[in-house]
């Protein structure tokens, strides 16, 4: 099986990144995992990729576990392909965020018991044990082929680790035999924001001339991030519902001694800004991707300070009118921009939990059976850079090929999803290979048999 000689180009691109001998099963790789309909275990990508009985084995594996290959260093030729092509110029908007990827057994590398959002209730909050990924994800909004779409794009991971899972099925007897009484396992544990903060960073170092405006909820909206993030770097996240506000630093006095404010007087509290009537409500109507509702909001110039120190924030207080969303404040460090711009850009964010479901779903995201440490850091983010290639693929030449299946319950079909991207990638690829074996019976024949395999499995 070969993928689209349009698709394959677009992977030479990481060619400098791999030694030649790697970088061919990585594209053998990327193939087989694009193909599979099953689960994504390596023994089922080297069947789907055609590659069983070439080589051993074990490169496959190896490729992950021990190849001389840099994952922040792909991110960066990802993230490069991806601002060059679907948004140059622009302001670059970013969503981060974390999803757990369920996992079996204790020796299992960076598994723990994490808050597992799909089967928790406002009631009771249910945990399960596996890999929980912080990832940064591009944001690109309303595509020419997509209109009314937001899609983010995955480009830069972390794997998390609570100290659970950092100590988690290991012998505590050969931990005190082998390791000094002064050591200790939990010193190199690192939060989820700090993480993110982290990831952050590392993007902007990548554009260092460009202007980026990241979205993440209230996890990734405290001080781990707000006190350090880049010069370039703006922000749009929560404010706790019982969070502090203050007002600017009064001016200095003149002959006053000591040293100046760093904050002015406290300001209500959310439920004291509500009831106030001094300033008027405003109502906002939104009609797009992540938000479809009528509001109505205050907002103002504040410090958060115990976030943000003496960073000056717009404050927005959100009321939905149809009362369908709670109470809620969000802030943001980009002063000019409006109410409007700060909470349509928000709401785009919703595009990461989509991706997340898409890369599980159809990619095989929680599949990866990898258990050493190196493996297990490469292995998962493999499914979420192919779905951003996926994406940027057909935005630069898939988009003309793409055609729904005749449904005659669904006539108003006319934008894409992720599941079109993925089948026409899989359609055209097909296409071409058949056509250019249609000359050579030998290997057609041997092709049908493959593809009929590869469509008749089960499991």
């Amino acid at each position: 099986m070969e993928l689209t000689s349009s698709f394959v180009l677009l992977l030479q691109q990481f060619a400098p990144i791999f030694t030649l001998p790697t970088f061919h099963t990585f594209l053998q790789i990327a193939t087989g995992w694009i193909v599979s309909h099953r689960h994504r275990f390596i023994t089922d990508i080297i069947f789907s990729s055609g590659n069983v009985g070439q080589g051993h084995w074990s490169r496959f594996h190896r490729f992950f576990s021990h190849a001389a290959w840099d994952l922040d260093l792909l991110s960066a030729v990802l993230a490069r392909i991806a601002v060059r092509l679907l948004v140059p110029g622009a302001t670059l908007l970013w969503a981060v965020d974390d999803t757990l990827c369920r996992k079996r057994g204790l020796t299992l590398y960076g598994a723990g018991m994490h808050y597992d959002p799909l089967i928790s209730s406002r009631a009771k909050s249910l945990v399960s044990w596996g890999h929980d990924w912080v990832v940064l994800c591009l944001v690109i909004v309303g595509p020419f082929w997509a209109p009314s779409k937001v899609f983010a794009l995955p480009i830069a991971f972390r794997l998390y680790r609570n100290r659970q899972g950092l100590t988690k099925g290991k012998n505590k007897t050969q931990n005190k035999i082998s390791k000094p009484k002064t050591s200790n396992p939990q010193a190199d544990h690192r939060t989820r924001p700090e993480l993110a903060r982290e990831l952050i960073q590392l993007a902007a170092s990548w554009f260092p001339n460009d202007t980026h405006m990241v979205t993440g909820d209230s996890a990734y909206g405290g001080k781990s991030i707000l006190s350090h993030l880049p010069k370039q770097v703006h922000l749009i996240s929560r404010v706790h519902s019982k969070g502090a506000l203050y007002a600017p630093p009064p001016p200095p006095t003149p002959g006053r001694k000591g040293a100046p404010r760093k904050k002015g007087d406290r300001l209500p509290g959310m439920a004291a800004w509500m009831a106030d009537d001094s300033q008027p409500w405003t109502e906002i109507e939104f009609d797009q991707f992540g938000l479809h509702a009528r509001l109505a909001v205050k907002s103002q110039k504040a410090l958060y300070y115990k976030a943000g120190g003496s960073r000056l924030l717009t404050i927005i207080l959100v009321r939905d009118l149809e009362g369908d969303r709670p109470d809620s404040m969000f802030y943001c460090t980009q002063l000019d921009w409006t109410v409007r711009q700060i909470l349509s850009t928000y709401a785009c964010r919703w595009a990461i939990e989509c991706t997340f479901e898409n890369c599980k779903q159809f990619l095989g995201l929680e599949d990866p059976a990898n258990r050493v440490p190196q493996a297990v850091q490469r292995t998962a983010p493999m499914a979420m850079i192919l779905y951003t290639l996926v994406v940027v693929w057909f935005h630069q030449d898939g988009f003309r090929q793409v055609r729904f299946p005749y449904r005659p319950w669904y006539r108003h079909k006319k934008e894409p999803s992720f599941a079109d991207l993925l089948s026409t990638l899989r359609r055209v690829s097909c296409e071409e290979l058949t056509h250019r074996l249609v000359s050579q019976q030998g290997d057609l024949e041997i092709w049908i048999a493959q593809l009929t395999e590869l469509l008749t499995r089960t499991g």
